[in-house]
């Protein structure tokens, strides 16, 4: 355990230390306060946006309109950039032996690596979601939030909806970062660890914007991101969430176990 919590600190602060990563966490950290300063300046609102016509009424309204753009396009693009390359990157400078041949096992090397994505990745998740809430709070203000069944729902209750909506939509996030990694440990490749993912993630997006099959549907990722809908609902209802964990759950355990039987019979005596 002392091994794998060393590769832990190592990998985090190789993580911290990437420029593109602060860059992004910076944007995470902005882009909130920006979006509710431009849409307190306009006269329309996006009321195609499930809760954008309530962006000037109550300040949580801001979060849930971020977290559904987010679903669509920002957290693959985030589990992807984290996730990518923190395999590939050996592969990239060729330190493989030199690691591999140190007091580290293939499985502490494994999971030492799995937990500092995964941290930085949750870590850009509630970067994101706590700086759209105190944007939304402090431009807006703290007001009652009409909830999808046209229920007021109380500031108090509000915060813990959304609270509880950005949590749901951590594990099909991780999942999405699971399939970055393991397309970065079969490919060894940065470029093809954070693009098929976010390709895979656009892909999923059209299709339920197709509104399709609905059993085809219920079994992509898009589906977990979303089912935090029906917690906002009178009365609420929890079946697409309960479906949607199982189906992030499902992507998360298979890529988790193809990247690691990939690692450990990966040969890096070759040149």
């Amino acid at each position: 355990m002392s091994s794998t919590t060393a590769v832990f600190r190592v990998e985090w602060r190789k993580l911290a230390a990437q420029p593109r990563l602060r860059a992004g966490f910076a944007v995470l950290l902005i882009a909130p306060w920006l979006f509710i300063a431009l849409v307190l300046h306009q006269d329309r609102l996006p009321v195609e946006t499930l809760y954008g016509r309530y962006l000037k009424d109550s300040g949580f309204a801001t979060p849930l309109v971020v977290l559904v753009f987010s679903t669509q396009w920002i957290f693959p693009l985030i589990a992807s950039l984290i996730s990518g390359d923190v395999f590939s990157s050996e592969d990239a400078h060729g330190t493989w032996k030199t690691v591999l041949t140190r007091s580290v096992s293939r499985g502490e090397m494994f999971w030492g690596k799995v937990a500092a994505a995964f941290t930085a990745t949750v870590a850009a998740v509630v970067v994101l979601g706590t700086s759209a809430t105190l944007a939304g709070v402090a431009l807006v203000g703290s007001q009652p939030l009409v909830n999808v069944g046209g229920v007021l729902v109380p500031a108090r209750s509000a915060l813990g909806h959304v609270a509880l909506s950005w949590l749901v939509v951590l594990p099909p996030v991780l999942a999405f970062a699971a399939l970055a990694i393991a397309v970065s440990i079969l490919t060894r490749s940065s470029v093809l660890g954070v693009l098929v993912p976010v390709v895979i993630g656009l892909v999923m997006q059209m299709y339920v914007f197709l509104n399709a099959w609905d059993t085809v549907r219920h079994v992509l990722l898009n589906s977990p991101m979303n089912a935090w809908r029906g917690l906002f609902d009178t009365p609420a209802y929890t079946d697409p969430l309960e479906r949607g964990l199982l189906v992030a759950l499902a992507y998360l355990a298979a890529s988790i176990a193809i990247s690691l039987i990939a690692f450990h019979r990966r040969d890096i005596t070759g040149g």
